[in-house]
């Protein structure tokens, strides 16, 4: 019986070990407190509850720890499956899907010494998809002065844009131009480069974009002209405050008398330039104040080489 003590002893060693009470777990009312501030997403509640509950239960930070780390990779994959979801449904979605945009309109109307009355109607479209963009805008600007029409202006641009990296693009651009107070019946203009966003984030965007151009003018004489040349172009987006905006859009391109050479030589250059305020109303209403300038350095006989106006108007973004 003396002899077969020690091996009994040894085999009752792993019954004991299983035996021994096991490592407390985390009180169900951390546990649940943790929990709550892991269903609310703030990840300034859900740091502030885990630091709190380690202070307290430092012998639990293991456990603390693996369900933070079980709910961050259940916030990945469910954030993985949103994005296959939308990059799916864009790449079926048809042509006349997924479109955004705004309108615009502003009008005026003034009696006495002078009789003046206005409108200005814009639109601008917007579809983005997995890689592609495409952008469609349009503006109309007509005036009459005291019976007669004194300004009648029409602008329709198309500029579809491929991503290519993370900030570069590439973009095409087709416009076509109405305005016989400046001394054309019609102008086209095309062309094709690359870009780069030089800011992205919620407050504010830049871009910027430069190719070669090619573009055909009709004068209101009869004549024509057509060059080759190039085009820079940006666009910048600054939210001022939760409710304004600032934005500044500028297209530069430069005519080089039919041979593609360097802009210092250019025989004409023409700018449009376009800053705006924009005061929100509703989500989607906006109060929108604009200036803008219209450069040609080379006008036709009879016009100015720069104008100006200014435009109060109204914005519905769908």
């Amino acid at each position: 019986m003396a002899r077969m003590g020690l091996p009994f002893r040894l085999l009752l060693l792993p019954i004991a070990a299983c035996a021994a009470p096991a490592a407390a777990e985390l009180p169900a009312p951390v546990r649940a407190m943790i929990d709550a501030a892991l269903a609310t997403g703030d990840p300034a509640k859900i740091g502030a509850v885990l630091d709190i509950a380690k202070q307290t239960h430092p012998s639990d930070v293991a456990e603390i720890d693996r369900l933070h780390q079980a709910f961050l990779a259940q916030q990945s994959a469910a954030a993985e499956q949103a994005r296959a979801q939308q990059q799916a449904a864009v790449r079926t979605a048809s042509m006349l899907d997924n479109w955004s945009g705004n309108g615009q309109i502003g009008a005026f109307q003034s009696t006495g010494s002078s009789s003046n009355v206005g409108v200005s109607l814009a639109l601008s479209l917007e579809r983005t998809g997995v890689n592609w963009q495409h952008r469609l805008r349009a503006n109309v600007d007509y005036q009459r002065s005291n019976g007669l029409t004194s300004r009648e202006q029409y602008l329709v641009a198309w500029e579809p844009r491929i991503q290519l990296g993370q900030d570069l693009f590439a973009y095409s651009l087709a416009q076509y131009e109405r305005d016989r107070f400046q001394g054309f019946t019609s102008r086209y203009s095309l062309s094709g480069g690359l870009g780069y966003k030089v800011l992205e984030s919620s407050a504010a965007q830049l871009s910027v974009k430069a190719g070669p151009a090619w573009r055909k003018v009709d004068f209101v004489n009869g004549t024509g002209d057509s060059s080759l040349g190039a085009l820079a172009g940006i666009d910048f987006d600054w939210q001022l405050a939760r409710q304004l905006k600032f934005t500044q859009d500028a297209d530069l391109v430069a005519d080089t008398g039919g041979a593609a050479t360097v802009l210092i030589t250019s025989s004409t250059t023409s700018a449009l330039l376009t800053s705006g305020l924009e005061a929100k109303f509703t989500d989607r209403l906006t109060t929108r104040v604009s200036y803008t300038v219209d450069y040609d350095s080379n006008p036709p006989a009879g016009a100015v080489s720069t104008d100006t106006w200014t435009r109060f108007s109204l914005v519905y973004g769908f």
